[in-house]
């Protein structure tokens, strides 16, 4: 029985050796092995016993210790990940043998690798994994996909997603997540989308994921569809999700939805306020904004980092500092004031409320400072246009050792354009190569955009041709920068250009209406306008207002008037366009009537809109409307008179005969005339034939311009009126008119015989002298600066420039059609006539 028993049950007794000191009753567990007391030693078969135990007792030491070693190298990697020791853990993964390490071990690994963002060493211990032919699926597959996707490797998570995917839908929402975290939302929707397909049941997490991707790509249809379909499976109330919908609402700028989701929102957290707070922001309704946040305050709710980021957003737009320095005193309770986001945050908003010097404050006072910090200074200097201060700061930034990125160059280089300095921006390119960081299509926007404001189109130009990439802000920065520099052929090229490459938007529109204005170029004005009624572009307001100056500039007056009409809203741009048309054109009445129209609209006048409304009254001779309207500039709307400002009325009174009241005017004024304000008191004499006073004020023209020709043309033409002039050898710059026809601009000089119908022209200006001569038009001979006899005189004045034009124009446009010509200077009075006498006789408008 004995024996029996030693026999069947060999594992479940344990006898020690004799004479030896023996633990009582001490268990252990591994292996079911138990040490207890010995047996007597009368035992009778004790020495066979005695042999047996002996041998299992050195063979169970044996497995024991094999199997104590596995566990303690598994437990110290362990306990090496749990104190974030990574070297030494992947160290020890190495050493252990290959199949003794548990799938939990690795895990523990790679979950230090992802909370590391450490991808070579992720990369590594996969690496082990393979050789060590275990096998990735379950836990330890999720752990490394979890791995790659954490680290941003997000192309070798996707492989093992794809061997390894199963209907668990945290596997899924780590891959939908990873996708959007990189952008890549599209991805994610395809995910999602995947996930229905094969029936893997969603959470609370997939619809909060998902729904950030839809707002992300605008899927209006999308995200409302999920909106429905997590109703359905019961989501509606859950924190997480509700939080999301209110974001994906707020994005597709539906925000009576989200006000409403916030509403039946029982359970609201401090993201949940913080959506609000934000998505009103982003809608521009910071003021809605401010009210969630007072309530939030209201309420006891703890705010965090994010909440105070979003009111100092809504105090920048609402231009509300106050608030903003009450929101900074909050966030140095909470101490918030040691992060350096929150830190930025607060500059950029003292900064753009106008305030620098809390700003600088604020930028002083900081322990940590950013490339942030640095760029958000600059952009206030440069924003108060202290673009000299924001230039020392950029220098001062980089002798620190910080390096400026993309947007501290477009700031500095914008600050360069604010300020005309061409040679600051000269050397910021000179950085920008030496960094290589020239191809970059941000910098070099902003590096044309600075070149252009400064007058340099060539360099423009050589920073556009060596782009490798264009988009549509290159094109439209050279095709600005050319019509407002005033090159608008070279506009119109590049706008050629463009067609072929991409089509335009309403900013380019907006640039190339201008070129097509200044040119007096109609036809392409047209062909432009109808592009701008086939894309609906009219609603875009800088390309309504640009397409009423181009027909304003055009001649036409009536069309240009019907548009205006047709915006729906109009600005201060808009009607001071329309008042500039009116005097242009001689239609002081109608210039003025426009501007009440304006004031009664609650549109109030500025600097600009003045200079438009004199310059109407001064060239309709409408003097004591100009009067009344200077002294509502100052007394109504206290805006201080400029010189552009004085020079109209100046203008005024001489054109009105009142050119001594002129001369008093001028040296009553507070601020020092230029010689825009005495040249125009000089034509005034001309006109009204005052040589002595033309002489005093021709004094203080040359002493302010010396080297300006035109003013000594226009005295030397006062003298000749007179019949006082002499050879003084004065050259004036040539007069310049050019015309367009069949798409093509021509353009003719004073004098010059060079064109290829110069002759047909001639032939043509000679047969229309001699029939005004037949109807009693004779030339006037004292717009011909030349001594010679009136034969001579009258063949200089066939001459001029805009009369070549416009015989061009009768030769080469069909009958009927109307002739636009432009000129750089101011027509003179027998051209003047022989347009009106050409008009009339070719019964055609000119």
């Amino acid at each position: 029985m004995l024996i029996s028993m030693a026999k069947t049950a060999p594992p479940k007794i344990s006898v020690s050796p004799q004479n030896k000191n023996h633990r009582d009753s001490s268990i252990k567990s591994r292996n079911a092995f138990f040490f207890g007391k010995p047996y007597p030693k009368s035992t009778l078969f004790s020495s066979h016993l005695h042999s047996s135990y002996t041998t299992l007792s050195i063979s169970s030491s044996v497995i024991e210790a094999e199997e104590y070693k596995i566990s303690d190298c598994n437990r110290k990697i362990c306990e090496l990940c749990e104190v974030g020791n990574l070297r030494k853990a992947i160290e020890l993964l190495h050493m252990s043998p290959k199949t003794k390490i548990e799938s939990s071990t690795y895990c523990s690994v790679l979950q230090l690798c992802a909370d590391t963002n450490s991808l070579q060493d992720g990369k590594q211990v996969h690496s082990i994994i393979c050789s060590n032919g275990v096998s990735i699926d379950g836990v330890l597959g999720t752990k490394l996909v979890f791995m790659y996707v954490s680290c941003g490797d997000i192309r070798e998570g996707r492989l093992i997603f794809d061997k390894i995917a199963n209907r668990k839908v945290f596997l899924w929402n780590l891959m939908l997540t990873g996708y959007a975290w990189i952008g890549d939302f599209e991805e994610s929707v395809h995910i999602f989308r995947k996930m229905l397909d094969l029936g893997v049941e969603v959470n609370s997490h997939t619809f909060s994921s998902i729904l950030k991707c839809f707002a992300a790509l605008g899927s209006r249809k999308e995200g409302e569809w999920a909106h429905g379909y997590l109703l359905k499976l019961g989501y509606g109330s859950h924190n997480i999700v509700v939080n999301s919908l209110i974001s994906f609402y707020f994005n597709i700028r539906k925000v009576e939805s989200a006000r409403k989701l916030f509403d039946e929102l029982s359970d609201r957290d401090i993201i949940s306020w913080n959506s609000m707070v934000s998505g009103y922001v982003a809608n521009d309704l910071p003021e809605e904004g401010l009210l969630v946040f007072k309530e939030l305050l209201y309420l006891g709710v703890n705010l965090d980092l994010s909440t105070v980021i979003s009111v100092l957003a809504a105090c920048v737009n609402c231009d509300n500092v106050l608030l903003g320095r009450a929101v900074h005193a909050l966030a140095i309770k909470a101490c918030f004031d040691r992060r350096i986001t929150f830190a930025n945050t607060l500059l950029d908003m003292y900064s753009k409320c106008g305030d620098l010097h809390d700003a600088i404050l604020v930028f002083e006072k900081m322990g940590e400072r950013s490339v942030v910090s640095w760029t958000s200074l600059i952009a206030g200097y440069a924003r108060e246009g202290l673009s000299e201060g924001a230039i020392r700061l950029f220098q001062k930034m980089k002798s620190e050792g910080v390096r400026p990125d993309i947007f501290t160059i477009s700031t500095i280089l914008h600050a360069c354009a604010c300020n005309g300095s061409l040679e600051d921006g000269k050397d910021v390119h000179n950085y920008i190569k030496g960094n290589d960081i020239q191809s970059n299509l941000f910098v070099c926007n902003s590096l044309m955009d600075m070149y252009a404001k400064c007058g340099s189109m060539e360099e423009a130009n050589s920073v556009f041709l060596k782009m490798p990439m264009k988009d549509i802000i290159s094109w439209n920065t050279m095709i600005g920068g050319y019509s407002k520099n005033g090159h608008p052929n070279e506009a119109l090229g590049l706008f050629v250009a463009m067609l072929q490459e991409l089509k335009p938007d309403g900013r380019t529109i907006a640039c190339i209406l201008p070129a097509c204005a200044s040119l007096a170029a109609l036809d392409r004005g047209r062909e432009i306008h109808g592009f701008i009624l086939r894309n609906d572009c009219f609603s875009d307001q800088h390309v309504a207002n640009a397409l009423v100056d181009l027909y304003v500039k055009c001649g036409a007056l009536a069309l240009a008037r019907l548009l205006f009409d047709m915006i729906l809203t109009k600005d201060l741009i808009s009607w001071t366009v329309m008042i500039a048309g009116y005097g242009m054109h001689g239609f002081g009445k109608e210039a003025i009537a426009a501007f009440n129209e304006m004031r009664q609209a609650g549109i109030e006048p500025d600097e600009v809109s003045f200079i438009s409304i004199l310059y109407a009254c001064s060239h309709s001779g409408l003097l004591n409307e100009g009067w009344i309207l200077f002294n509502i500039m100052q007394h109504e709307c206290s805006i201080a008179p400029k010189l552009e400002h004085y020079a109209c009325i100046v203008d005024l009174l001489a054109r009105t005969g009142k050119l001594s009241m002129a001369y008093q005017f001028i040296k009553s004024m507070p601020i020092e005339p230029d010689a825009t304000i005495w040249g125009a008191l000089l034509c005034g004499c001309r006109i009204h034939h005052d040589v002595k006073l033309a002489e005093k004020v021709a004094e203080h023209v040359f002493e302010l311009e010396p080297e300006n020709t035109g003013y000594y043309v226009l005295l030397a033409n006062i003298y000749s009126e007179a019949e006082k002039i002499g050879g003084r050898g004065l050259k004036k710059n040539p007069g310049c008119s050019w015309i367009e026809v069949k798409g093509k601009v021509h353009i003719f000089v004073s004098g010059d015989g060079s064109h290829l119908q110069s002759q047909k022209i001639k032939s043509l200006l000679n047969e229309l002298r001699s029939k005004m001569k037949e109807e009693g038009y004779f030339p006037k001979m004292e717009y011909s600066l030349i001594n010679a006899d009136d034969l001579e005189k009258e063949m200089t004045l066939c001459g001029h420039s805009e009369k070549l034009a416009m015989a061009f124009g009768i030769l080469n446009l069909p009958p009927g059609k109307t002739i636009r010509v432009t000129k750089n200077l101011r027509v003179c009075g027998d051209c003047h006539e022989m347009a009106k006498f050409m008009s009339k006789i070719t019964r055609r408008r000119s």
